[in-house]
């Protein structure tokens, strides 16, 4: 996406075309480009698509945790002066989670919920061994197994996770984050939370399997859940479209 990051205060954020809005929330690994195939697609069927940078690595160490992303994206919500139940939230993995934990803080916030590859309920979901530092090969293995591709690992992905490992600062910040994760279990939030919600989820997902999605379908009162086949853990990254015309099909559906 050829999009210029908007620099507002204290959020950094990209901010594509108008109408209904769309916030997109990264992993912890992940980047705002992961998100290229929504942020084309729904600017011309009416959404305006924003994508603000999480501040997973430059929040204070007392303060990184779920928690306190989730009430940063409520003042990101906030700051952009939007309606009660205006904002539709879309989440990966990490994103996913800030999203629902989001939605329970602060449901008047919320009109709509779409996750996929959650954490949330599944503690693994943050890596059982976190890559070891200083091995590329172990880092590309680990990038690779993420996609039901491992060509969708380019070797700029690899890097950036390795670069990310072998950052003391940012390695700290990521075991914080993934034991923050872990003491956020939604497994007892999720039956009350009313906000319609998007389950798509990879068919060949090894970080979140799909029992975690048919677990986030069961607990959730309003939700419909969409598979995708020979697809990793980034479906909107390996299968744009179809990710696409499922998340569009979905909202046409519920009239959002």
């Amino acid at each position: 996406m050829k999009h210029e990051l908007i620099q507002d205060g204290k959020f950094n954020y990209l901010d594509i075309g108008e109408g209904k809005p769309i916030i997109i929330l990264h992993g912890l690994m992940g980047g705002l480009s992961n998100f290229d195939g929504v942020g084309s697609y729904f600017p011309e069927r009416g959404y305006r698509v924003l994508i603000p940078e999480l501040p997973l690595y430059t929040m204070s160490l007392l303060k990184t945790s779920v928690g306190n992303f989730a009430k940063y994206l409520k003042e990101f919500i906030d700051h952009l002066n939007f309606k009660e139940r205006e904002v539709i939230l879309l989440g990966n993995s990490l994103g996913g989670h800030i999203a629902l934990l989001c939605t329970k803080m602060f449901p008047e916030k919320v009109k709509a919920l779409v996750i996929t590859g959650s954490s949330g309920l599944y503690e693994s979901a943050m890596g059982e061994s976190y890559p070891k530092r200083g091995d590329y090969e172990y880092i590309k293995a680990k990038a690779e197994n993420v996609f039901y591709d491992p060509a969708i690992a380019t070797k700029e992905i690899v890097d950036e996770v390795y670069a990310t490992v072998n950052d003391r600062n940012k390695l700290i910040r990521t075991l914080a984050i993934a034991k923050s994760a872990i003491r956020h279990n939604m497994a007892k939030d999720l039956p009350n939370m009313k906000t319609p919600t998007c389950i798509i989820w990879g068919k060949d997902d090894t970080v979140t399997p799909p029992e975690v999605a048919d677990d986030f379908n069961r607990l959730l009162p309003d939700s419909d859940l969409y598979w995708i086949e020979k697809c990793g853990h980034a479906a909107m990254m390996e299968h744009p479209d179809e990710f696409n015309k499922i998340f569009h099909h979905w909202l046409e559906k519920r009239n959002f």
